[in-house]
């Protein structure tokens, strides 16, 4: 009984009704009033106070005044950490190329092939798409490239090629060159250095009958034209056609890279063979 009595008090009170009223403090003449009780100022000042706090939210989050709170970065903070974000990502993925190439490496140390391609491409190309051949071992490449698959007679070292003069060639690079033409050193092929991800375009006209990796040269393709030519870019860093592709006079076919052991930085190794006799580039094309 003694709890009914005191919650029906404690309502009775809450219902109570009050006056608040503003006199002039002159005339003592009722300026204004309001009758009020306790559950309506509770109602007000909790509604208030839902509003004030709704009030603060929408200013701190669409205001500049939230960079003021203290721990709330500025905008050129957040610039900051999205710019170290992308950065660290670019870090993870030149590290896993890094470790896929050392990887590569321990392969073929051990004499077994490696699997998949050191280059990670921005581009998704699904892996059943390239054809790579793979070769143990480097007189292997050279006697199948050499002796099957371009297919060119031995001649002799004084013969001289024909009709050549009057063909059109088209620069696989624009770019410096930097290591020329010197069959005395076994150097048959002249060094372009260009800008970095340069294209390789194909000289002329012809058929890709070789497109893969090896280890002093790296990621090389081998085209064959008519008239007995045979054009070779070496050192890349991305394959874009594979065997038997038919490409035009200019076609993109590789990345400028720098792959292989047999390198000193990115730079295209040309090489422009005739009926089997290695030809000096800068003779015909314009670098």
């Amino acid at each position: 009984m003694v709890k009914k009595k005191k919650k029906k008090n404690l309502i009775e009170k809450l219902k109570n009704r009050y006056r608040l009223i503003i006199y002039n403090d002159s005339t003592y003449q009722t300026v204004w009033s309001m009758q009020l009780t306790r559950i309506k100022v509770f109602t007000l000042a909790g509604f208030g106070s839902l509003i004030l706090i709704l009030l603060t939210v929408v200013i701190i989050a669409y205001t500049p005044i939230r960079e003021f709170i203290p721990g709330y970065p500025s905008a050129e903070v957040r610039q900051m950490i999205v710019h170290n974000a992308t950065l660290v990502d670019s870090l993870e993925e030149q590290l896993q190329i890094r470790d896929n190439y050392f990887e590569k490496i321990r392969l073929l140390i051990e004499g077994e092939v490696p699997h998949d391609p050191d280059y990670i491409a921005d581009t998704t190309i699904p892996s059943n798409q390239i054809e790579i051949n793979h070769y143990n071992h480097d007189s292997i490449f050279k006697q199948k490239i050499l002796e099957e698959q371009l297919s060119l007679s031995i001649q002799q070292e004084n013969s001289k090629p024909t009709n050549i003069a009057s063909l059109h060639f088209f620069s696989p690079l624009k770019g410096v060159i930097t290591n020329r033409f010197d069959q005395q050193n076994d150097h048959v092929a002249i060094d372009v250095v260009g800008l970095p991800n340069s294209r390789i375009s194909s000289v002329m006209d012809g058929t890709v009958i070789f497109a893969g990796w090896t280890v002093d040269t790296g990621y090389i393709i081998y085209l064959q034209h008519e008239h007995d030519l045979v054009s070779v870019y070496k050192h890349n860093a991305e394959l874009l056609k594979k065997v038997n592709d038919k490409v035009k006079a200019g076609e993109a076919i590789a990345i400028m890279g720098n792959t292989g052991e047999l390198t000193t930085g990115p730079h295209l190794h040309f090489e422009l063979w005739h009926q089997g006799i290695a030809l000096d580039p800068e003779k015909y094309i314009d670098f």
